[in-house]
């Protein structure tokens, strides 16, 4: 295989299809589609690889059953009481449960690595093993026909377009449309391919041609109100002797109903692995001493400053403009400057590493609702300590999530090198199924980055160093470019459900009063509206009155599904609120419940699990202790195994959603599942129905 050329492959041991991927410049990729038949795709080395397409009967890996099998290998650490047949047995209870999408050993393999290459040639090749030859020849090599993309799709935020020079009025129109059509469906972003035809073939264009079609561009994007940022360029190699070239450019118009494009970044990791240093870095503007400076402005408690090491869970933003530039808090900016500067903004939700305060972390994931979340991880030490449990929590939750190496600075080559190995293979573990794709330049970040949003296995890592700033810049072109990962039908279907408010926060702010903080889970949320709160402990719902609404520490008057937000309550009793409740439109009518079912899976536990067990359930922001009243159909659960399970709340009622997903933990138990059925009560059948 000649260098950077890259190989993966996918197989399936019940006999399905086998996937191998070769990827050099010039060679068309072969793949399967749905129906099974060949179907001919990309092959443009700066695009990156896209080894399993939405085509690929099992593309949807780390989902449902792939999460939960890989949170139990990953959560268990190695334990021998998760592995062997017990993990074959439980790969096939969580394929009942979760309906079959992923069989014990069923799922693809992957056997490679995706390494992009760079647009200027330079190889960075994956491993693997060498291509097959055919009459002497090897197939990586340069092929008559020419390179291909996907197909271009109706829906989503990517266009083709062959060439835009001096289109007629009408045509010009009809291309501002469909604009508007393309930053629509990408919540306010969209990527235009310059040279390339709608069947993905590239084709290419001349200097003049390239240069009146990004000018034609230029216009389109000042009729919506946008703009536009050359991302990169790339010659082909096509049939003609005049040098031809492709420009990809992003196009980024904040939505007139918005202030500004919103990103919820998860950060995860091991105690000591440099989460809030980094954090640190890319916010403040400056890097670190290599003794923990640039963590400092974000602890919110003095034993964190003290141990070097947080407790709680803190919010730091990171913007970016219309033309990609980075706005943070250097040049003494504030955090309203930021959000007046940006029309996209990063917020990172730093979690707690250390295992005495995985509760927090646990509350962080699944109450804060991040589109994605960062894994950090110190070259150093490797996977250590509560990785591999936050890996599984991330899997267990579904949430998409990409790596970040650490502290390069303190290794060797060969050690960060290591690391990498080592995170490759905990990826390609049965059952988490993700694909690892190593950057190393900013062509792989913008790579990366429409991969990671494309396809869910697809799974970033970085290397880099917050003393150095080595690869810092990547990081920032990765976060500047991932688009938003729900699509705007999903927004607009949430928006026109009734109000829901998840109580996250709770503060009380001089000359303000009560403050509460947390996320919209639908509908739409405005000044003055008339909500209610609740549950308390007798089961009620109390009436409240939205005074102001603030969003990143900057003013809001409307606030939508899916937004985390602070919202002003005037002199509503702070007493009478806590961690867990909702404020509700009051048509919704909301039914509370002490009794709930769910369907679970125990993912690990050291001996049985009995009727009587208590654990902590954690279901969205509701966070508390109940007791395992009864196991349908069996007396008693081992690890692996998957069964229906009654729940009662210890202390009061809660709101909850049949089909919400839940996590519960005690110890080194831990398990996974959704809520099948909730025993509603009425507020006065409350206090009897616990217990009081």
């Amino acid at each position: 295989m000649p260098p950077g050329s890259c190989r993966a492959v996918a197989s399936s041991s019940a006999g399905g299809p086998r996937l191998e991927d070769s990827i050099s410049l010039g060679a068309p990729r072969l793949f399967l589609t749905r129906a099974g038949g060949p179907r001919r795709a990309g092959a443009w080395s700066a695009q990156g690889p896209t080894p399993l397409s939405s085509g690929w009967p099992d593309a949807a890996v780390a989902v449902g059953a792939a999460a939960v099998a890989a949170a139990a290998v990953v959560v268990a650490g190695g334990r021998g009481r998760a592995g062997g047949w017990r993990q074959r047995r439980m790969d096939s209870r969580v394929s009942e449960l979760f309906g079959g999408c992923c069989r014990p050993g069923g799922g693809p393999a992957v056997g490679g690595t995706l390494k992009a290459r760079g647009a200027g040639g330079g190889s960075s090749g994956c491993g693997g093993p060498k291509g097959k030859k055919k009459n002497g020849r090897n197939r990586g090599a340069k092929a008559n026909n020419p390179p291909y993309l996907p197909p271009e799709a109706e829906d989503g935020n990517i266009e083709y377009k062959l060439k835009l020079v001096n289109p007629s009025q009408y045509r010009f129109e009809h291309l501002v449309t469909q604009m508007k059509w393309r930053l629509q469906e990408g919540r306010g972003e969209a990527v235009y391919q310059i040279g390339v035809e709608d069947n993905g073939l590239l084709v290419g264009l001349a200097e003049e041609e390239m240069r009146a079609s990004l000018k034609t561009l230029h216009r389109m994007a000042e009729k919506v109100g946008a703009d536009i940022t050359v991302l990169r360029e790339r010659e082909v190699d096509y049939d003609s002797d005049v040098p031809r070239k492709i420009t990809e450019v992003l196009v980024r118009k904040v939505p007139d109903n918005q202030q500004f494009l919103d990103l919820r970044v998860a950060v995860l990791g091991n105690v000591d692995s440099g989460k809030s240093t980094l954090l640190g870095v890319l916010t403040q503007g400056e890097l670190d001493n290599g003794r923990g400076r640039a963590r400092l402005n974000l602890f919110r408690h003095l034993h964190e400053i003290q141990s070097g090491r947080t407790s709680s869970i803190s919010f730091e933003i990171l913007g970016f403009n219309s033309k990609g530039e980075v706005v943070n808090y250097s040049d003494s900016r504030t955090a309203e400057e930021i959000c007046e500067s940006s029309s996209k903004m990063i917020t990172f939700i730093d979690l707690a590493g250390h295992h005495k305060y995985l509760h927090t972390t646990i509350f962080g994931l699944t109450s804060y609702c991040p589109d994605c979340a960062l894994l950090l991880v110190s070259a150093n030490t490797g996977i250590a300590g509560t990785t591999r449990e936050h890996l599984g929590l991330a899997l267990a939750l579904k949430v998409p999530f990409f790596i970040v190496v650490s502290k390069v600075d303190l290794c060797a080559k060969t050690t960060v090198e290591r690391t990498v190995r080592q995170l490759e293979r905990v990826l390609k573990q049965p059952g988490c199924h993700k694909v690892p794709m190593l950057v190393t330049s900013e062509d792989d970040a913008v790579t990366a980055a429409q991969q990671f949003a494309q396809s869910p296995n697809v799974t970033p890592i970085f290397t880099l160093s917050s003393v150095s700033g080595e690869s810092l810049d990547l990081l920032k072109v990765f976060l500047n470019i991932l688009p938003p990962l729900t699509n705007s039908k999903e927004q607009e279907e949430l928006m026109q459900q009734l109000t829901e408010f998840q109580v996250d926060e709770i503060y009380t702010v001089p000359e303000v009063g009560t403050v509460v903080g947390g996320t919209l889970s639908s509908g739409i949320c405005r000044e003055g509206d008339q909500l209610v709160v609740g549950p308390t402990d007798d089961g009620c719902f109390l009436e409240l009155r939205v005074c102001s609404i603030q969003r990143n520490r900057s003013a809001c008057r409307v606030l939508r599904a899916g937004q985390a937000a602070t919202l002003a309550l005037g002199e509503f009793d702070r007493a009478l609120l806590r961690k867990g409740m909702v404020m509700v439109s009051p048509e919704m009518n909301p039914t509370i419940c002490s009794v709930f079912e769910a369907e679970i899976v125990l993912l690990f536990h050291a001996t049985t699990f009995r009727r009587g067990f208590q654990v902590t359930v954690h279901v969205g922001n509701v966070r508390q202790t109940a007791v395992v009243e009864k196991i349908h159909a069996k007396d008693k659960l081992r690890t692996g195994e998957k069964a229906v399970v009654r729940f009662r709340f210890l202390k009061h009622p809660e709101y909850l959603k049949v089909g919400a997903k839940l996590l519960f933990r005690e110890g080194v138990t831990k398990g996974i599942g959704h809520v099948t059925d909730v025993q509603a009560i009425a507020a006065g059948e409350a206090q009897a129905n616990m217990g009081f």
